[in-house]
């Protein structure tokens, strides 16, 4: 039961940091003259948040299975 929420909270931390961290990307780096805004949570809230909320979730799985058991 730890586990799982270790791992929803691993998830909701993934999330967060991929999209505010896309969002900040794109709006400094897209070249697009209108609608950059859109672009950015857009990109963050479908493509990097649920990436980054997988690879969170994957991190947590790794890490509380490969501990030796006492």
């Amino acid at each position: 039961m730890k586990t799982l929420g270790l791992s929803l909270l691993g998830g909701a931390l993934g999330y967060a940091v991929g999209l505010f961290g896309s969002v900040a990307l794109v709006l400094r780096l897209s070249p697009n003259t209108h609608d950059k805004s859109v672009e950015a949570v857009m990109t963050g809230f479908f493509v990097t948040g649920p990436l980054m909320a997988l690879v969170g979730v994957v991190a947590v799985l790794i890490h509380r299975l490969s501990r030796p058991r006492p």
